[in-house]
């Protein structure tokens, strides 16, 4: 295992997060309605979550030269995020203010990482390190999958309501 490029996917992934949780805060700072405040909270303490997780695995990677056993073997297709997506979010975001273009830019983070996750789930002969960006990586998917729903009701709302529809 290469130890330099193992932490410094850890920085990054970090980095990534820490970036996400800053944008889920002033999302939920901005927004008016309290459906839309709490779905950014989630997102911003899902993120907190994982920069604890990554934090830790990165102290015992600098102790040991190992990660430690979490429990993310349950990984893949069992692990899912809570549900955080409710009508009322969806019908509540502003299509045209501050909320929408956090979406936009939470699609680009949460691509971002789904991709360094997986790639680097693929990349290391660690066990434990497969672990756990293998759940971090569906933990990803499932925030990138909700992140898309909301993108496209915004989307149909705006032609919707700007009679787009050819029909």
């Amino acid at each position: 295992m290469d130890e330099s490029n193992t932490l410094n996917i850890l920085k990054s992934a970090f980095l990534m997060e820490r970036q996400g949780k800053a944008l889920y805060e002033t999302a939920q700072a901005q927004a008016e309605n309290k459906d839309v405040k709490a779905f950014f909270q989630s997102l911003a303490q899902e993120e907190q979550e994982h920069m604890d997780i990554l934090e830790e695995q990165f102290k015992a990677f600098m102790k040991t030269g190992k990660f430690i056993a979490s429990g993310f073997g349950n990984v893949a297709g069992a692990v899912t995020a809570p549900d955080i997506l409710s009508d009322a979010v969806k019908k509540n975001i502003n299509a045209a203010g501050f909320e929408s273009t956090a979406i936009t830019a939470a699609i680009g983070f949460e691509e971002k990482a789904v991709t360094l996750y997986a790639q680097r789930a693929q990349e290391t002969t660690d066990p434990e390190e497969k672990k756990l960006y293998n759940w971090l990586s569906v933990w990803e998917k499932t925030h990138l999958k909700k992140l898309m729903e909301i993108q496209e009701s915004l989307m149909a709302r705006v032609w919707e309501d700007n009679s787009f529809w050819p029909f």
